[in-house]
């Protein structure tokens, strides 16, 4: 069984990678044997990740290289997937998990250009970023693209309206690349993660009463962790996921279903 996660020799690029979901999803891949791109706008805190991975995982096939970018600018996106080439040779696996959330509140007050950010760097760099590594992967008939969405995508919201337009479009954008590349034995994909413990969430978990009652009606009664979304992440980029396409995995505690 444990050939159908293996991950040797394979090459993954994600982005927001230095902390959270990101961080757990590259640290597993690592583990699982792919090398990994770790990037973020910081090069510090992305080295200082790739270097920790290293330590760890001295002995075996998986690594780790940090190059930071700003998902928000096409030209440094493509400089990411340029030297992510020249470094490693390849990507096989993208994992778009970078996102932002600069406003909290009605959308009738939203400034446009906290709007225009929300779906430039949720939407449009996925967008970018999948249009820069297909081409390879439709020449070698082989590729995974998983998006990072959220349950913010499956609801309405009366505070997150503009991020949970983001993320239903997310989720639109895998099922169109899905069914555009399949033919090429590209597989592409969404995971929706609920409540995490991670610093885009902390509001809603730092404070025991509130978490609490955040999570009093989901099934699990309870916060996830980053390295339980990785577990999916895993699954959609090894073997184990090559029937799977066009999906979104919830990953929730159950919250989306009472």
């Amino acid at each position: 069984m444990s050939n159908l996660f293996d991950l040797t020799g394979k090459v993954a690029l994600i982005t927001g990678s230095s902390k959270g979901i990101g961080k757990a999803i590259a640290g597993e891949m690592a583990r699982h044997g792919a090398q990994v791109v770790i990037s973020s706008r910081k090069a510090d805190v992305c080295q200082s990740v790739a270097d920790a991975i290293n330590t760890e995982l001295a002995e075996g096939p998986g690594g780790a290289i940090s190059i930071s970018a700003h998902v928000g600018q096409k030209e440094a996106l493509q400089e990411l997937v340029d030297q992510t080439r020249a470094k490693l040779g390849k990507i096989d696996i993208l994992v778009c998990n970078a996102a932002v959330n600069p406003y909290y509140g009605p959308m009738k007050d939203m400034p446009d250009e906290a709007f225009e950010k929300v779906l430039g760097i949720n939407i449009q760099s996925n967008h970018w970023l999948a249009q820069m590594v297909l081409p390879e992967m439709v020449a070698r008939k082989d590729g995974v693209i998983v998006v990072i969405s959220s349950v913010g995508g499956l609801r309405g919201s009366d505070s997150l309206g503009a991020y949970c337009i983001s993320k239903a479009a997310d989720v639109q954008l895998v099922r169109n690349l899905a069914v555009e590349y399949g033919p090429h034995n590209i597989r592409v994909n969404a995971i929706s993660p609920g409540l995490v413990r991670t610093d885009f969430a902390r509001a809603l978990w730092e404070n025991p009463e509130i978490l609490a009652e955040r999570t009093s009606g989901d099934p699990l009664r309870r916060i996830g962790e980053p390295q339980e979304i990785a577990g999916s992440a895993i699954y959609l980029a090894s073997a184990a996921g090559n029937f799977t396409t066009g999906q979104n995995i919830v990953v929730d505690g159950g919250s989306t279903i009472t």
